[in-house]
């Protein structure tokens, strides 16, 4: 593999609002579509060997917008999940869990159908999805979230899961991970940057 593009997907309107946004599907604001669609220059510069997608519709429809077809579904593309948390605030968790911070607490069990992960096990699906992009010739796209990027951010560099706190990354954005004489480096991040 020569570069993996990472795009995080648009704004919704419980990302605008910093609700956890983990296996709910939630649709892109009409910003969020705006914000896909700005991403297609950056993408266009060389075609794609592997385009690998989140299967919630925010992830396939900023895709979509991106100009990136033909792309296939990953279920290790979800977002973390955020077990109990799920469509909660930081502000309202710490309402309860005084301090709470995801990357050192992590969550609570949720339901059946949220029923949390810690980051280890996030780190064990992105380690996938990166083993599976390694084995491609040329370039990978995956269009995913925030929070799943950025442990695949710190596993590409070889850290814990947990140290994906060190890298923000906002909605709308491109970021390419790549190598520098052999060594998995971030050619850039969180771009394009200050954009209304």
């Amino acid at each position: 593999m020569d570069e993996m593009v990472l795009l995080r997907h648009g704004e919704t309107e419980w990302s605008r609002s910093g609700r956890h946004t983990g296996l709910t599907d939630v649709p892109l604001t009409a910003h969020g579509e705006e914000q896909a669609r700005a991403l297609a220059p950056l993408i266009k510069e060389r075609p794609f060997d592997l385009v690998r997608v989140s299967p919630a519709q925010r992830a396939s429809r900023t895709a979509e917008l991106a100009g990136l077809s033909g792309f296939e579904v990953d279920p290790d593309l979800w977002e973390w999940d955020y077990g109990g948390y799920e469509g909660i605030t930081t502000p309202e968790i710490r309402q309860t869990r005084p301090g709470w911070y995801l990357w050192r607490d992590g969550v609570i069990r949720g339901d059946a159908a949220h029923p949390g992960e810690s980051a280890e096990e996030v780190g064990a699906r992105v380690d996938r999805v990166i083993a599976k992009a390694r084995r491609v010739p040329g370039r990978v796209a995956l269009v995913a979230h925030g929070h799943l990027l950025r442990v695949l951010t710190a596993r590409w560099l070889d850290l814990p899961p947990q140290d994906g706190r060190y890298f923000k990354l906002d909605t709308g954005t491109y970021s390419r991970l790549a190598f520098e004489h052999g060594e998995p480096v971030i050619a850039a991040w969180n771009a394009p940057l200050n954009r209304p």
